[in-house]
């Protein structure tokens, strides 16, 4: 038996497409769904069988061990699709360099993360933040008029990583009447939709161009502490960041220190160097930040979009074609 691990809500919820499509491209596969019970698992034959696992996301976070677990004993294993985007976790370097290829799930929400930091960047430009604390206070608070917030069109966001959230939120910033500068090491494409494109070691120059900072770049070396307290002060006083990211992207010691200190105007932040984020973290506190538990990904469209990609990326692997969103060392 050659097998396809994926887990029991998965193959409860999307089994009879899963057959149709492995039936149509005439693969041996057969699903291998994990046993409910995330304590137990499975034997010693059915792990040899595995040739392809799926790690959907309803594993995650509970079940991720069971599924890890089993996904290393499968020692006929040969290729890995996950949900997510981000593969910095050990697990994937240790099965990469075992000889395992990985497909990613990029773009599949890109569009639910990049409206979640639209509703970021649209609730800070309009001062939510304090409406809503007035609110939980009950108390009347109309905005005076010498504080009424900046007209958005006209100001400029840089978009560092023009991937697809970066491409989807560029082209809702537009609609809005901002500036778009987009930072990528790709060459500009016909239907990048900013204003201009510049290469990452452009970042310092560009920081003190932009009132609105969106992150949404992978976690690499690379990129690690990117946004460290230097990098900050060259954003205008008053500049506003969104983060979508990962959270080690940024110096989160720097960053609490220009909100508190009033340099950065507020932050609309998802992703954090800890997670979840302490309960005696500053953020939480800071009148102009906005916090979400790394849920800016949620919407209900995600799983078939997920199971979509896996499907594309099972014909290919089926017909020995390049495997797009493949990871490699």
């Amino acid at each position: 038996m050659t097998a396809l691990l994926l887990s029991h809500d998965c193959y409860t919820q999307f089994g009879d497409a899963l057959k149709v499509k492995i039936q149509a491209l005439g693969s041996p596969l057969n699903l291998l769904p994990l046993p409910q019970n995330k304590d137990a698992r499975l034997n010693v034959e059915e792990l040899n069988s595995v040739k392809v696992a799926f790690f959907s996301q309803d594993l995650f976070p509970h079940h991720s061990r069971q599924f890890f677990s089993s996904v290393r004993q499968a020692r006929a294993l040969e290729w890995l699709h996950v949900f997510n985007v981000g593969v910095d976790h050990p697990i994937y370097s240790e099965l990469l360099q075992r000889g395992v290829r990985i497909t990613t799930s990029a773009g599949t929400t890109a569009e639910p993360i990049a409206q979640t930091a639209l509703a970021g960047l649209l609730m800070l430009s309009r001062g939510f933040p304090r409406w809503l604390k007035a609110q939980t206070e009950h108390r009347w608070a109309p905005q005076r008029l010498q504080d009424s917030p900046r007209d958005l069109s006209g100001q400029t966001v840089l978009i560092y990583g023009l991937g697809s959230i970066g491409r989807h939120f560029a082209r809702f910033a537009k609609t809005l009447g901002l500036k778009v500068i987009g930072v990528q090491r790709r060459a500009r494409q016909p239907d990048d939709l900013v204003d201009e494109i510049h290469p990452p070691t452009a970042l310092d120059a560009l920081l003190p161009r932009a009132q609105w900072l969106l992150v949404s770049c992978p976690l690499t070396s690379e990129t690690q502490k990117l946004f460290n307290a230097e990098r900050l002060a060259r954003l205008p006083r008053g500049a506003y960041v969104l983060n979508v990211a990962r959270g080690e992207v940024f110096d989160e010691a720097a960053l609490t220190e220009a909100l508190r200190e009033g340099h950065l105007g507020g932050a609309y932040l998802d992703v954090f160097e800890v997670e979840p984020l302490p309960t005696d973290s500053a953020l939480w506190d800071l009148p102009n930040v906005i916090i979400t538990p790394h849920n800016a990904t949620t919407a209900l469209g995600n799983q078939q979009r997920v199971l979509d990609c896996f499907l594309s990326h099972l014909q290919q692997w089926h017909q020995g074609q390049p495997l797009s969103n493949e990871v490699f060392l």
